[in-house]
């Protein structure tokens, strides 16, 4: 089940069945293996994308990436994985589609933040 037991009895206090919880547990699951789905075909195929993220070596607000592949997996709630670049590559630890021309990753290691990639530049 995605909620821990005390998301889980919070839910069933505030008036949901058991099979309830397990329903909405399901909708949750189904919905972040749809955002993945998603994630993925945003960059599958595309060479360049951009984004707002901070790199230290760079003042502009936006930064161009040449994409080599990502690669994300689910587990219950999350949305886990990997994003390679040209020269370097980071973790994902969680993301959502924002539009149809816009997403954002959670990304680890030496990014460790939120950020918003599109495939015009112009869209941020």
């Amino acid at each position: 089940m995605h909620f821990d037991q005390r998301t889980q009895e919070a839910l069933r206090d505030a008036g949901l069945s058991q099979s309830d919880v397990r329903a909405v547990s399901k909708a949750v699951v189904e919905a972040v293996e749809r955002d993945a789905e998603t994630l993925g075909t945003f960059f599958d195929g595309v060479d360049t994308v951009y984004s707002d993220m901070e790199m230290a070596h760079s003042a502009d607000d936006v930064q161009e990436h040449a994409v080599e592949y990502v690669d994300l997996y689910t587990h219950g709630g999350d949305i886990r994985g990997y994003l390679r670049f040209d020269s370097w590559g980071v973790p994902v630890e969680g993301g959502r589609p924002l539009t149809d021309q816009k997403v954002e990753l959670s990304l680890g290691g030496t990014v460790n933040d939120r950020v918003r990639f599109v495939r015009d530049r112009e869209q941020l």
